[in-house]
């Protein structure tokens, strides 16, 4: 995982297991929601925000898809944050293998506190996320 020097997207690398694919021998059409949120979760981490990683689940999630992988491929995520709301944080994302773009996609994930209930953003997070916006800024 790395986290860029400027504005710019939040990498993570990985490997397609055989897990993840499905009767094909291709990645399960789930595997890259899963590795995006894997990115995400990275991310808060490496942010040091003291942010709970349970605290944001999913409101919307959308995917398109343009190239298989197998297992033993090799993978990156790109994830960068595309719109920061009071509660709640918009990211995109893309999935890379060896021979360009495979999937693509946006979700968007609600701040909740430890009753469900939508909560602010810290601002410790959302100065973070400034440093993976696509643009420079959220």
């Amino acid at each position: 995982m790395s986290a860029p020097a400027g504005p710019g997207p939040f990498v993570t690398h990985g490997t397609v297991t055989w897990s993840e694919t499905d009767a094909s021998g291709r990645y399960h059409f789930t595997a890259p929601l899963r590795w995006a949120e894997d990115a995400e979760h990275a991310f808060y981490r490496s942010a040091g925000t003291g942010t709970i990683v349970g605290g944001f689940p999913r409101r919307a999630v959308s995917v398109d898809y343009s190239r298989p992988l197998e297992a033993g491929d090799a993978y990156t995520v790109e994830l960068s944050a595309e719109k920061a709301g009071r509660t709640s944080i918009g990211y995109r994302w893309r999935v890379l293998g060896p021979g360009g773009p495979c999937a693509e996609g946006r979700h968007t994930v609600v701040h909740v506190d430890e009753s469900g209930r939508p909560a602010p953003l810290p601002d410790a997070l959302r100065a973070a996320l400034g440093t993976i916006a696509g643009d420079g800024t959220v």
